[in-house]
């Protein structure tokens, strides 16, 4: 879109991610006649496809949705929660195959920082730590 402002075009991210999107992203670009441009990119299921054009011709200057459809493979997903000295962190664990990946969450891990003025490295470094025994 070469003729929507920054701050208008800000205000359709929260609207799409509500909606069900699963990523929204701008990129800078340059279109006919070199006018830079922004490129809006939404990543959905296809099911939702009708209600996600429906809300980007809403919301937006543009008048044409161009859509490319791409296959994506998961991690299967499920929480835990480790205890800390200074409360309960939920951790994302995430397997695939032999693979097996264990992410505190970001939210859990400010509260407590914030709570006690800790950098908010040592409040993972914790949860890290707890996770190895």
């Amino acid at each position: 879109m070469d003729d929507q402002s920054a701050e208008r075009l800000a205000a359709i991210l929260p609207v799409l991610i509500n909606a069900g999107a699963y990523d929204v992203y701008f990129t800078p670009i340059q279109m006919k006649k070199n006018r830079p441009a922004t490129k809006l990119s939404v990543l959905i299921n296809k099911r939702d496809l009708e209600d996600i054009t429906y809300l980007i011709f809403k919301h937006t200057s543009t008048v044409g949705i161009r859509y490319q459809s791409f296959n994506r493979t998961v991690m299967s997903r499920h929480f835990t929660k480790v205890t800390t000295p200074w409360g309960a962190v939920s951790v994302k664990v995430a397997t695939f195959k032999d693979i097996t990946k264990q992410t505190p969450e970001f939210e859990d891990c400010l509260a407590i920082s914030q709570k006690y003025q800790l950098p908010i490295d040592n409040v993972y470094q914790m949860v890290y730590q707890q996770l190895k025994n």
